[in-house]
């Protein structure tokens, strides 16, 4: 894949589903609970639905009741952005894929363990790869 910073929004309606690009692209939302991988509690890798990055593993994954996949840590450091995010009359912080810059959902202070964190993400926004 050429590099994904440089795709027309044209390319990204070509390579993603409509879900996939109104939730990546255009900074949307599944509904709570309808999402894939909200229940799967299989051991794995998460990635980046738009460029394949890992984000997230199954060892950070947990059921926050949200209804969508909770993680209490990106894979690595640097796999995910956060900005801040004022719509809808809010201030959250938005997570992005740091190397395509696909919205991936918002991660909030309410999480367990050492971090604190609950990483809200979308199912669209992953892909799941289990463990061999």
């Amino acid at each position: 894949m050429s590099d994904p910073k440089n795709l027309t929004e044209a390319e990204w309606r070509e390579k993603l589903t409509p879900e996939q690009y109104h939730i990546l692209r255009e900074k949307g939302t599944e509904r709570a609970f309808t999402g894939d991988l909200n229940t799967n509690k299989a051991a794995g890798e998460y990635h980046c639905a738009a460029c394949g990055q890992l984000l997230f593993t199954s060892d950070a994954k947990y059921d926050s009741g949200s209804g969508w996949p909770s993680f209490t840590a990106p894979a690595e450091g640097d796999a995910v952005e956060e900005h801040r995010d004022s719509s809808h009359g809010m201030i959250r912080t938005e997570v992005l894929c740091s190397n395509c810059e696909g919205h991936l959902g918002h991660v909030f202070p309410d999480g367990p363990g050492e971090t604190g964190l609950r990483y809200c993400i979308n199912s669209a926004a992953l892909d799941f790869e289990p463990e061999d």
